[in-house]
């Protein structure tokens, strides 16, 4: 199969990432000496400046690590909790029937610094200098400015001038930022010096300046800041009104990244792993254990039976995430069940031949609340001043940019990396997006967002609660073969994340042994379950097709009853892998779609 880019193979390490700078400073650091670990992180950092619409400091973080000389796989959980003022009290008062997709009052606990400071203190070996000097060289000098970077600031020009300005004084002070411009962070670059400072000064043990770093963090000078910032601000919202802020420095010092086991599942002799139900993770191993009864290995991945198989498993499985996922921490999950045979069976005898367009969850005796699905369908943007601008996971109702052939849109970043060692580590960095909250201007970043996930419906298990995780949709995935660490991938995308990530699973493991052409092979998408992100709307039966699926395969799906939407011919996700055969090779790719992931190595 012709492919867009060759897939990358060497012997001494591989980065891929949904930016090309970010994939070198990687290699780079396996250069000098670093691990796939050391290589992530300082990937991780530099992403927050390279791509500041799709994740930033503020933001919220899982990783997915395979440790070779232990012969172990780990997660760490960047997710931030919600604040302890965040009751749904709290929301009551407000008069609120959803969480608002933007400014202020969404804000959770920013999880990704400290989940990278973990991944490096636990599993790296090179110094916090080292990971961190790359992403504020690049926050000193600039980057590049990506087209879609570009457009994204263009539509919130006017709400960044109005009602945000302390993001207008950072992100349009010298005018529009143009692609190809360079467009720095210089006060990020004060935060991360200081914090490197801070970290030197408690001497050369590298577990003690990382420490010190965290310290920083959570309790030190950036917390001060954020909750100076927090007691005193409102922000316009897209709900049209004022709201403040709920998260205090309390909230940080209170909270750390923790380590856990993944889960697991079976499919074609591989061993899939994934973060827990505080994720979306489980989904993609309920859709495999779905589909390991069917006939899906022996169809084409351009055909109608395999694009209807794959969709009408997804409904079944995010029906369920909807109904069942939440924080463990503080709901019982029926985690078991879910992932058992049995219960597969049961959503398999499901499966029609004619595309569905109810909302099917299973039923568990104890467990789980399904959401309004109605009301989902039926619910759109509100009308306030900012409905124009963005919803929760900052998509704009803007015409697309033709240079682009897609709408200016921003979610999330990715990062994965393998070295000759047989580490691997797969990370999807997000939320702290700049178009989703004002800047901080002490600190030079935005909180995140993430609390727009959680339900006000007190039935609901991922209902909103102080201290408690929103069931986020970053999900990177880790798969074992013959018992080591074999692949990492990933995509951003939001609900389209495990969708994307089950499409290149099942090609890669019955069709394309390269990599990249199981990427590059046309992609497609559900939206038939209630959205992540403000306004938590549904599309029953749409089914979002690129343009370069064969025309009788689009005429076979809409006479099943799928409401086909024709999507720009290279649309539909940036994923990114990387690979280790076992035999001492190693493989990386990344998507052309968007035109700035990369894979390196050698």
């Amino acid at each position: 199969m012709f492919t867009t880019r060759p897939e990358i193979q060497g012997t001494f390490g591989t980065v891929a990432s949904t930016h090309w700078i970010a994939s070198q400073v990687g290699m780079a650091l396996l250069e000098r000496g670093g691990n796939a670990f050391d290589a992530a992180c300082g990937a991780g950092f530099t992403l927050q400046v390279t791509e500041p619409h799709l994740n930033g400091p503020g933001g919220d973080l899982p990783i997915l690590l395979w440790r070779a000389d232990r012969a172990e796989a780990r997660v760490i959980c960047g997710q931030g909790p919600s604040p302890r003022l965040a009751t749904l009290e709290r929301f009551r008062q407000l008069d609120l029937d959803l969480v608002p997709g933007t400014g202020l009052l969404p804000a959770v606990v920013p999880g990704s610094f400290d989940a990278w400071m973990r991944l490096l203190r636990d599993h790296g070996r090179l110094p916090l200098r080292a990971v961190l000097e790359p992403a504020i060289g690049y926050a000193e000098r600039g980057v590049p400015v990506l087209p879609r970077l570009s457009a994204t600031l263009r539509a919130v020009e006017a709400l960044f001038r109005r009602w945000w300005p302390d993001s207008a004084a950072l992100y349009l002070a010298g005018g529009m930022p143009q692609p190809g411009s360079l467009l720095g962070n210089p006060v990020l670059a004060g935060t991360w010096r200081r914090l490197l400072a801070e970290a030197e000064a408690a001497g050369s043990d590298r577990i003690a300046q990382i420490e010190a770093a965290r310290g920083a963090w959570r309790s030190g000078f950036v917390a001060e800041a954020i909750d100076r910032y927090c007691r005193t601000a409102e922000a316009m919202d897209i709900s049209g009104r004022r709201n403040p802020a709920l998260l205090r420095g309390e909230d940080l010092s209170a909270w750390e990244a923790g380590e856990e086991r993944p889960l697991s599942g079976r499919y074609a002799g591989v061993e899939v792993l994934k973060c827990g139900p505080w994720s979306q993770g489980p989904a993609l191993l309920q859709a495999l254990a779905i589909l390991e009864g069917t006939d899906i290995a022996d169809l084409p991945p351009e055909s109608d039976r395999f694009v209807h198989m794959t969709a009408e498993t997804l409904k079944l499985v995010m029906a369920d995430r909807e109904t069942f996922y939440a924080d463990p921490d503080c709901v019982a999950v029926p985690t078991d069940h879910l992932l058992s045979a049995g219960y597969a069976a049961e959503r398999r005898a499901l499966l029609g031949e004619a595309a569905s367009a109810e909302f099917r969850p299973g039923t568990i005796p104890g467990f789980g609340h399904p959401p309004d699905f109605a009301a989902a369908c039926a619910r759109r943007k509100g009308e306030g001043p900012l409905a124009a601008y963005g919803a929760g996971e900052p998509t704009f109702d803007r015409p697309a940019d033709a240079a682009l052939a897609m709408p200016p849109v921003g979610d999330t970043s990715f990062v994965c990396a393998a070295d000759a060692e047989g580490n691997l580590v797969a990370a999807t960095p997000s939320g702290g997006w700049l178009q989703a909250s004002p800047v901080i201007p002490e600190l030079g970043f935005c909180l995140g967002t993430r609390a727009q996930s959680f339900w006000l419906d007190p039935r609901a298990p991922n209902v909103v609660a102080p201290g408690k995780r929103p069931r986020t949709t970053l999900t990177p995935t880790l798969v074992l073969r013959d018992g080591r660490g074999w692949l990492a991938c990933g995509t951003p995308g939001g609900e389209q994340q495990e969708q994307w990530q089950l499409q290149f699973l099942l090609r890669l493991l019955h069709h394309d042994r390269d990599m990249q052409a199981a990427i590059d092979r046309p992609t497609f998408r559900v939206e038939q379950w209630p959205s992540s992100f403000y306004p938590r709307n549904a599309v029953p039966q749409r089914l979002a097709m690129e343009a370069r699926f064969p025309a009788e395969t689009l005429a076979a799906l809409a006479a099943r009853g799928h409401t086909v939407a024709p999507a720009p011919g290279w649309s539909e996700g940036r994923l990114c892998a990387v690979a280790n055969d076992g035999a001492g090779t190693l493989r990386a790719a990344a998507s052309p779609r968007g035109m700035q992931a990369y894979a390196v190595g050698r």
